[in-house]
């Protein structure tokens, strides 16, 4: 059931999440069946304008839920202002296995992650590049201060259009993180990225069910599949 919540740790594999942004999305993800996905994002910021049709659905999911309000500097729906964001959050917290917040809301949003700590729901704290990719050192400050604020998973996202973007997000998992990531790229070698990226060690990997929101994705249940597939063993 989507609202039972799961543990914090995740498995050893790499886990895949399909992102329900749109209608369409949402009438994808209630056909999935168990396994096609380990998880689904409720984008709730695109939803924000009446809510209740996506509420309404969300017991007949299949997978356990990261809701998330983004910010509208980081691809959130609506325009929303802090206020709105935190009570759609407030309202959909009792079905959340997760919630994802950006670095930059941390503070603003300090009720949020006090709230999910309570239920035992799991922090996701993110930040996005669509245009960029930040310096190594930017990088490395990202996961220092999400730990710091709180998380249980640091995401981040950002443009790897060249080989040298591509290697500063592996270079991430160079060494030992203080917290689990999930790390894509955007962009020209956004796929690639993701399978290797996974491989490494991401353990949140986002897909789309039925249309793209970010540069680079895999459809969720075919990202899934070629995840799988580079886990079985060498012949």
């Amino acid at each position: 059931m989507s609202g039972k919540k799961t543990s914090r740790s995740l498995r050893t594999r790499p886990q895949v999440v399909g992102a329900v942004h749109s209608p369409g999305a949402l009438r994808r993800a209630l056909r999935l069946q168990p396994g096609e996905v380990d998880f689904l994002e409720i984008r709730v910021d695109a939803f924000a304008l009446d809510p209740l049709p996506v509420l309404r659905a969300l017991p007949r999911l299949r997978a356990p839920l990261i809701i998330t309000v983004r910010h509208p500097a980081e691809g959130g729906a609506n325009h929303l202002p802090v206020a709105r964001r935190r009570a759609l959050f407030a309202q959909f917290l009792p079905f959340a296995s997760s919630v994802d917040l950006e670095l930059r809301s941390a503070t603003q949003l300090a009720t949020t992650i006090a709230a999910a700590r309570a239920r035992g729901v799991r922090v996701i704290i993110s930040e996005h590049h669509f245009k960029t990719m930040p310096s190594a050192a930017r990088l490395r400050q990202t996961i220092r201060r999400a730990h710091l604020a709180g998380a249980d998973i640091c995401k981040i996202a950002a443009l790897a259009d060249t080989p040298a973007a591509l290697a500063r997000l592996l270079a991430l998992f160079a060494r030992t993180p203080p917290l689990p990531l999930s790390v894509m790229g955007m962009g020209r070698l956004g796929k690639v990225s993701r399978l290797l990226l996974a491989q490494a060690g991401s353990v949140l990997n986002y897909g789309y069910l039925d249309a793209p929101n970010a540069s680079g994705q895999w459809e969720a249940v075919l990202l899934q599949k070629r995840l799988a597939e580079l886990d079985e063993p060498a012949s």
